[in-house]
Parts: structure tokens; C-alpha cells; sequence
């Protein structure tokens, strides 16, 4: 699947907001919610490429900058760095994936820095036992209130939010800190009590470290991750998408600006 992305257009004018639903098939209402924010955000996908280049073409000529991003290709895990252990050098970060592969970069080389929140759900059967009134008992009881035992079968649902992390060095893959996912032994005397707070603390570290990096949290909240993504895309099944999405933006205005 092939998703289009309208992003860093000048200005929101009636004109180009007009324009911009008549090339989407959307009405001015829903252009202006895909707008909110200023990108970038997700207006349309398609299986056919071509079909994105296309669409991508008609936005270009009404002065809207775009990507085409094959998120099939995103939901490859394969191109990420995922973080397993770290340290903080004095020059340098330290990692080391869940694969044992080791790797060092300069904190000069880093240029964007993203957090986000990725939201788990599962959901579980359980077994709820009631007691329920019987009448049946109660009238063999000669009238005294009888109650009986009753089992259903109860489906819950659980939400778990998990703070991520998105690190961008050059033409290095992306490297992926995970708050659940990773040993916090590298930070030595500064490793705090909870998970919790050492990855709060490595975001700040990084951020102090790498004056120069960009920095972008709006997909720390799910606002931010439905803006992006649009309609059509579930955050939490589409949340690399997200990253990728975002990241490219940046880097392309950091680039260009």
C-alpha cells in the first residue's frame, strides 16, 4: 500500500483549500481537518503506485509539497537499529540491538530526535462467577430466599502505553529506543528506580547532547498520531508508519530550509 502525504504548503488560503478538495474528492470541511496542524498528514493510499504518483502530481501543481511512502515497506522491521542495551559516552553514544550487533555514533552525527507513545490493546477472556436468585431453590426452601451460583464468560479489554523513541544519524537506520525493551545498566550511577524514569532521563541526556538535533513530540499524544495518519490508518497498527512519515518531513524541511 502506498500512502500520499501533503506537507510544508506556505499558507492556508480559501483558494488552495478549494482546490486541494477538489483534487482529494473531499469536501472543503474535511481538507481543512487534514490541514490542522500544518503536516504533514496522510489524504489517500493505493495498492497501484502509479495511482500515488498521480494523485501526487495533481497536489505538486496546486503548490502543495508531497510523499509517497510504500508502507508495507515501513512495516519491515528489518531496516531498524532496535535498541537492547546503551551508554552515554562522553562523545559518542553506545548501542547494542537485541541481535547483539554493536554500533557507535558521534552526537554531532544525530539530527533528529522523536518520542512517541505506542498504545498496546489485548484482550483477555475471563471467568466471572455471580450469585443470582433462584427461585426454584427458594420455593423447594419452603420460601426462604435461595441463591445459586452462576459462570459466564467475560471479554476485557486493556490498553498498555509504551514510551518510544526514534533516533535519526545521517543515512543511518533508524534506531529505536523502547521503554520496556531495553537495560538500563549503561547509565551507571544515574539509572534511576523505574523504567519510567530512566527513559525519561536518556530523552533528556540525548536532547542535551545533541544541541543541534531537531526535536518533535507530537506523536506523544494520539491526537497527534490520528492527524498524521488520517482516517484511515490505526495508530496503534500504524504507528512506524507514523515515525516514518514524520521523519522524512523533518529531514526534507531541515534539508531544504
Amino acid at each position: 500500500m502506498h500512502v500520499v502525504v501533503i506537507h510544508r504548503w506556505q499558507e492556508e488560503t480559501t483558494e488552495l483549500v478549494q482546490a486541494l478538495a477538489v483534487t482529494l474528492r473531499i469536501t472543503a470541511y474535511e481538507t481543512r481537518q487534514r490541514m490542522i496542524g500544518g503536516g504533514p498528514a496522510v489524504v489517500a493510499s493505493f495498492a497501484d503506485p502509479q495511482q500515488a504518483r498521480t494523485l501526487s502530481t495533481k497536489l505538486n501543481q496546486n503548490g502543495v509539497a508531497t510523499l509517497i511512502i510504500d508502507a508495507d515497506a515501513v512495516r519491515n522491521k528489518a531496516g531498524r537499529f532496535v535498541v537492547r542495551r546503551f551508554e552515554l559516552k562522553e562523545w559518542s553514544l553506545r548501542i547494542e540491538a537485541v541481535d547483539g550487533q554493536c554500533a557507535e555514533i558521534a552526537y554531532g552525527d544525530i539530527d533528529l530526535l522523536i518520542p512517541g507513545t505506542r498504545i498496546l490493546g489485548q484482550s483477555e477472556t475471563i471467568t466471572v462467577t455471580e450469585r443470582k436468585f433462584s427461585l426454584g431453590r427458594t420455593i423447594l426452601s419452603g420460601g426462604i430466599p435461595l441463591t445459586k451460583k452462576v459462570e459466564r464468560q467475560e471479554e476485557v479489554n486493556k490498553e498498555e502505553r509504551e514510551n518510544v523513541l526514534y533516533l535519526y544519524a545521517g543515512e543511518r537506520p533508524p534506531v529505536v529506543f523502547s521503554q520496556s525493551g531495553m537495560v538500563y545498566d549503561g547509565l551507571g550511577a544515574a539509572m534511576k528506580m523505574s523504567r519510567e524514569l530512566n527513559f525519561a532521563y536518556l530523552t533528556s541526556e540525548l536532547r542535551r547532547l545533541c544541541p543541534a538535533a531537531g526535536y518533535d513530540d507530537r506523536l506523544l499524544k494520539r491526537l497527534g498520531q490520528v492527524r498524521l495518519l488520517g482516517p484511515a490508518q490505526n495508530p496503534e497498527t500504524n504507528l512506524d508508519l507514523a515515525f516514518e512519515i514524520l521523519a522524512r518531513s523533518l529531514r526534507r524541511g531541515r534539508i531544504t530550509g
